[in-house]
C-alpha cells in the first residue's frame, strides 16, 4: 500500500490513499453487491495479471473495504464481497462511472489513444 502524504488533511487525498490507484476502484466496482470468486474477478479485468489481482484484493481486506470467505470444500472456494466500509463508496464508484460514460470523458480517451 501507498500511502500519500497529506500535511493539510484535504479528503480528497485522505481517501485517493485508501482506494485510489489503478485497479482499486475497478476491483470495488466488479465486485458491487454480489459475491464473486478470483477467477470471475479475472474475467472481468483481463488486463490484470493475477499476481497483482492477488496483491489487490489482499490490500482491500487489509483496509477493510472487502472481505474474503473461505469455503471449507474440496477444491477450496474462496468468494469476495464488499465490506460495510466498502459498500459505503459505491455511490462514489457510480458518480465515476456516470462522468466515465460521458461524452466529455469519451472525448478525453479519444484523444488519449491517438
Amino acid at each position: 500500500m501507498r500511502y500519500i502524504e497529506n500535511p493539510y488533511d484535504c479528503p480528497v487525498t485522505r481517501a485517493m490513499s485508501i482506494f485510489g490507484g489503478k485497479w482499486k476502484p475497478i476491483i470495488l466496482n466488479c465486485i458491487g453487491e454480489s459475491s464473486l470468486r478470483f477467477g470471475k474477478l479475472n474475467q472481468l479485468m483481463p488486463a490484470i495479471s493475477n499476481k497483482v489481482l492477488s496483491n489487490e484484493l489482499k490490500e482491500l481486506e487489509t483496509l477493510g473495504l472487502i472481505e474474503r470467505k473461505e469455503f471449507k470444500e474440496s477444491p477450496q472456494r474462496v468468494e469476495y464481497t464488499l465490506s460495510d466500509s466498502g459498500k459505503s463508496l459505491m455511490p462514489v464508484l457510480h458518480e465515476i462511472a456516470s462522468w466515465g460514460n460521458s461524452n466529455q470523458a469519451k472525448k478525453i480517451v479519444t484523444e488519449m489513444v491517438k
